[in-house]
């Protein structure tokens, strides 16, 4: 019988203020360059940070902040090899990412076109199916006054073998 095993993960960041609104906004490894970057010690990618939140939570190995903390310059960089590493730890507990969900909360930018890239290069990296699909809170709370952009995710593992 296959065992699996359910996570749930969540990141939100708020969009960057003063020079550091310099930087490029990153969505599932995806550089949108138009759009104000995101706050953050990585590159603030709450797609990836969700994910692999969600992979580490129903491996039962702790939580993000845990393994890659803000003080930790190594993790400061590419939030999907951040997931690559969370892939490999999944792998090392004898498990295996089945799929994965991924729903973006923001009112911009508009990920429709950026989307199945975003699939593609979050699968990689996470070593197995992820889907990524957004909504927007319709100017309700700080992300539908443009503050931020947040996103849930869900990941369920399976055992390798089976």
């Amino acid at each position: 019988m296959t065992r699996a095993r359910v996570g749930i993960g969540f990141d939100q960041h708020p969009f960057a203020s003063g020079s550091e609104r310099e930087r490029a906004l990153v969505l599932g490894g995806v550089r949108f360059e138009a759009e104000p970057g995101l706050r953050g010690h990585s590159d603030a990618d709450v797609v990836a940070h969700a994910l692999a939140d969600a992979m580490l939570g129903a491996a039962g190995l702790g939580d993000l902040g845990a393994h890659f903390p803000d003080t930790d310059q190594r993790w400061a960089g590419d939030s999907l090899a951040i997931l690559a590493h969370v892939a490999a730890l999944v792998a090392s507990a004898g498990l295996r990412l089945g799929n994965a969900d991924c729903t973006v909360v923001c009112e911009t930018p508009r990920i429709a076109d950026a989307r199945e890239i975003m699939m593609e290069r979050l699968s990689a990296a996470a070593a197995g199916p992820v889907h990524v699909k957004a909504t927007r809170p319709e100017g309700l709370g700080s992300l539908g006054r443009v503050e931020g952009i947040a996103c849930l995710a869900t990941a369920l593992l399976e055992e390798i073998g089976s």
